[in-house]
């Protein structure tokens, strides 16, 4: 089963890029799958199970850091992702403390960067934007060329190995290149061993 870590600031756009990308790969006969943490309460389930109609599930942290919480669940998030049959299992983050990089190595890890969040915003995003396999630009429509292009130079500044979309995840233009890197990533096999690519701050 491949399975991709999706993190990002709040309403950057990471469930509507998970859908488009989860439609794109649907498209081509692939088994999906999603789960969301998040902190207090979250419809995300409920949205990917009503618009694609694919399994989905959640865990809510309480007064756990998301990102914690994420990494001591990961192992039963993708044996359910397993048991469900799923080819593709996407598990979407909290995406609040900057601070923290829920990337694990070799889990496939996207981050999704909103251009309303300003020039600046790669700076700020630490190691879930410098670690991350992925990048993905949302809300590019929304802002100047000009504006897109630096924020661009900044995360390839930050992070020159990662991959760069462009997607709008109201229409979902950059979806098809987006989800053909995806399934390009391999598949996730069990965690036990496995390390963070940075360690979690207490």
């Amino acid at each position: 089963m491949k399975a991709l870590i999706v993190a990002g600031g709040p309403s950057s756009g990471k469930t509507a890029v998970i859908t488009h990308a989860a439609k794109r790969l649907m498209e081509t006969g692939a088994r999906v799958a999603a789960v969301k943490f998040d902190t207090r309460s979250s419809l995300d389930p409920e949205t990917y199970a009503a618009r694609l109609g694919i399994p989905a599930t959640g865990g809510i942290s309480g007064y756990l850091c998301p990102d914690h919480y994420l990494i001591s669940n990961m192992e039963e998030a993708l044996d359910w992702g397993r048991a469900q049959g799923a080819d593709c299992l996407f598990v979407e983050t909290a995406g609040l403390c900057l601070r923290c990089a829920p990337h694990i190595q070799g889990v496939p890890a996207v981050t999704v960067v909103d251009c309303l969040g300003g020039i600046q915003a790669p700076e700020k995003m630490g190691p879930m934007l410098s670690l991350a396999d992925t990048v993905v630009l949302t809300k590019g429509d929304l802002v100047s060329q000009a504006q897109r292009e630096v924020i661009a130079y900044r995360i390839r500044a930050a992070n020159p190995g990662a991959a760069v979309y462009s997607v709008n995840g109201l229409l979902g233009p950059g979806v098809p290149a987006l989800a053909r890197g995806m399934q390009a990533h391999p598949e996730v096999g069990k965690l036990e061993g496995s390390v963070l690519r940075q360690d979690l701050p207490a």
